[in-house]
């Protein structure tokens, strides 16, 4: 990839669960150059660190990396929902500050960056059914096939049962009323989109917990949703479980679219 983006965001990589793709989002940042990184929430599955897999813990050392200031890159954590209680362990963990939503300007527009689970109704209004049903989600996901299709489907099935995509949508565009700001971005629902309406912005980044990957690039010639293009990766995501507050990756740790939608794929 050789054009330096102003931004690159990725979001919901899931780490802890068997569907995580932590392994091709470290071969996307590794082969991307960009001037800021936006982790745009739900990069863990939950608050359990004993479910990292070397590979997940490689991914967040290369975090740590790039957050280095001598690299000049700005790296910024937006919280999601299933991150919510890590911001004090994250700032130490990898060196990243991390806000609930995050503002910056680039080419004469105001941009937010927002994970998105604040406009899920079910979300916001049965936190604790959500936590159950993430629970029952990842042990599932230790029962079913090596590339974890049915887990998968059921993923995508959910995002289509709720109607995330047209409300995160809805809940965006409304929270960036003009004036405001010019484009806002989310993650939370794991499906690309990209909408306008009275002059505002919407680019939701998709996920990195299926076979397809995206992620969301601003630059010169604006911003487009992408789809990481890798090899499958036949290896059972299980393996090589390593505990919880191992010294890995350099780390130090502390004590389904709808019809109307708009969307643009291009090979990462």
């Amino acid at each position: 990839m050789a054009d330096c983006f102003d931004t690159v965001i990725i979001s919901d990589l899931h780490l802890g669960s068997e569907v995580s793709q932590a392994g091709a989002a470290l071969a996307f940042l590794q082969s991307a150059r960009f001037k800021r990184l936006i982790l745009l929430g739900d990069i863990f599955a939950d608050l359990n660190f004993r479910r990292l897999t070397k590979e997940h813990w490689k991914f967040l050392g290369h975090i740590r990396k790039l957050s280095n200031p001598r690299h000049e890159i700005e790296v910024v954590w937006v919280e999601g929902n299933h991150d919510h209680g890590l911001t004090e362990v994250m700032s130490h963990l990898v060196g990243v500050p991390v806000y609930q939503e995050y503002e910056w300007q680039y080419d004469g527009k105001r941009h937010l960056a927002i994970h998105g689970h604040q406009f899920d109704s079910f979300a916001v209004g049965n936190a604790f059914l959500s936590k159950v049903g993430n629970f029952i989600f990842l042990q599932l996901q230790k029962f079913d096939s090596k590339n974890k299709r049915f887990a998968r489907y059921l993923d995508r099935l959910n995002t289509r049962w709720l109607r995330l995509s047209e409300q995160v949508a809805h809940g965006a565009l409304s929270y960036a009323k003009p004036g405001k700001t010019e484009r806002i971005f989310c993650g939370h629902t794991h499906a690309p989109l990209a909408r306008e309406r009275d002059g505002v912005e919407y680019y939701n980044s998709g996920a990195w917990v299926d076979q397809r990957c995206t992620y969301i690039t601003i630059g010169p010639e604006g911003v487009e949703i992408h789809d990481y293009v890798h090899e499958t990766d036949n290896r059972d995501p299980g393996e090589e479980r390593i505990p919880a507050f191992a010294d890995a990756a350099a780390i130090t740790v502390p004590a389904g679219l709808f019809p109307d939608e708009v969307y643009e794929g291009i090979p990462g």
